[in-house]
């Protein structure tokens, strides 16, 4: 026996989401022997994006049975029975939150029309269910709505079962009662992880880091580790026991300490690359001559002065950004000029390589704004509190460390700032990701300091 189930939810922080409306079709593996389809009032506020996308609002649900008073009614109907849902994660997890609250534990077996399909239809070009159902020429109506969707889900389903004609995959893919959905240990964890910029660590039973991460939103992608479907999130659902974080405040930072640790740390379940990150570089250079000439090369050409990018197209889309900014001439950088004229017929604001002196100056401030070359600074920015701000400590155009100060402190010394920071090693990659950065973020403060002797 199989309850197909599809749920629409109010949206909003993980583990505060309610139901809105539900479908349940009791289905014997050959004909539905009952259902069950309503709206529920979720007593929480519809997020605004949900609303759009169902057309559900808070007004409609004023009237209609609160959770409690349907509960009773989902139990029988799903009695006995396995539930089967498009991604069953999510609507397993959210339909036992709410008998959470309620004190009961709720618990079903799972069968998602998500993994069937893929491992059924492994060509079809998308699982999603609108996709899907569309291109296997099932019809739909009243998409994103609790009975239009599992409606589609009943008939996929059919389709799936008579496809698995061995019946080994359904036997395969049907989860363990717990499985699926965030265990008490899991909510545990994800309950005690803060929804801020930082990297977070992933321990299995031994205390062993197997796998780690950076984000904008740890307690968020903690969270979608233990509810996505693939491959990697089924192990690190099986095997972690605990995570644990440091917030950086900073992104820039996180995603320094991201690339540094799985390097030292060297966690089971991440890919490690000792590839360069960067594809192609812009090369500064004279070649004996007055003129600063710039070269786009593949990254295996080392040059002392150069700006590391990840394809030649983001390369080229530098150039026009810089051409203006510093108001030089496209076609001295190498940049095809359009038909039509610019500034009245001519470029006549913008300095052209011919003149040299100018030209190079342009070019110098360039290399001033956007290289980490010789240079001796630090890059400000947020930091894991109100009144603290980070630093990324660059000495002689190396990354040395990152550290936190408070706003009101002076931090213009190297010779300070080295005292306090974390060490950090660098090389050509962690050079490219801060250059990178700084090149899509304005958010950053440079601070440009002088070395002691």
């Amino acid at each position: 026996m199989y309850a197909i189930l599809d749920i629409e939810s109010t949206g909003g922080k993980y583990n505060e989401e309610g139901i809105m409306e539900i479908a349940i079709h009791r289905f014997d593996g050959h004909k539905v022997v009952d259902k069950f389809i309503g709206l529920i009032n979720p007593e929480r506020e519809i997020q605004p994006f949900v609303v759009k996308l169902t057309g559900i609002n808070n007004k409609m649900l004023r009237s209609a049975p609160k959770f409690h008073e349907v509960a009773k009614r989902i139990i029988e109907i799903t009695d006995g029975a396995v539930l089967v849902a498009h991604n069953a994660q999510f609507d397993y997890r959210i339909l036992r939150t709410e008998f959470r609250r309620l004190g009961y534990d709720f618990q079903r077996k799972t069968l998602c029309t998500v993994d069937l399909s893929k491992k059924l239809l492994p060509d079809a070009e998308s699982h999603s269910l609108g996709k899907l159902v569309r291109s296997l020429g099932i019809p739909m109506s009243d998409r994103h709505r609790a009975n239009g969707d599992a409606i589609a889900t009943l008939k996929l389903f059919k389709l799936l079962l008579n496809k698995d004609s061995e019946k080994t995959i359904i036997k395969e893919v049907i989860r363990e009662e717990a499985h699926g959905e965030l265990s008490p240990t899991q909510l545990d964890i994800i309950f005690d992880l803060p929804s801020e910029t930082g990297v977070y660590y992933m321990h299995d039973k031994d205390g062993e880091i197997i796998f780690l991460g950076k984000t904008k939103n740890i307690k968020k992608r903690v969270n979608q580790h233990f509810t996505n479907v693939g491959q990697l999130a089924r192990k690190l659902q099986k095997e972690t026991k605990k995570v644990t974080f440091e917030k950086t405040g900073s992104e820039l930072v996180a995603v320094l300490k991201e690339y540094q640790e799985i390097r030292k740390n060297n966690p089971k379940h991440n890919t490690i690359t000792n590839k360069k990150l960067f594809s192609h570089v812009l090369n500064f250079s004279k070649n004996g001559t007055d003129q600063i000439i710039l070269d786009v090369e593949k990254a295996k050409f080392k040059k002392n002065l150069k700006i590391g990018f990840n394809g030649v197209p983001s390369t080229k889309k530098f150039l026009k950004k810089i051409s203006e900014e510093f108001k030089i001439h496209p076609k001295s950088l190498g940049l095809d000029v359009l038909e039509e004229p610019l500034v009245n017929g001519e470029f006549k604001e913008y300095v052209v390589a011919e003149h040299t002196k100018e030209y190079n100056e342009r070019i110098t401030s360039v290399l001033k704004k956007y290289s980490l070359t010789n240079k001796n600074m630090a890059l400000l920015d947020k930091g894991r509190e109100i009144g603290e701000q980070s630093f990324i400590l660059i000495k002689d155009g190396n990354l040395k460390g990152y550290g936190y100060v408070e706003l009101n402190h002076q931090i213009n010394n190297i010779h300070i700032l080295e005292s306090i920071i974390t060490p950090m090693s660098s090389d050509e990659n962690t050079i490219f990701i801060i250059e990178s950065y700084l090149r899509k973020n304005n958010r950053l403060k440079v601070l440009e300091l002088t070395p002691t002797l």
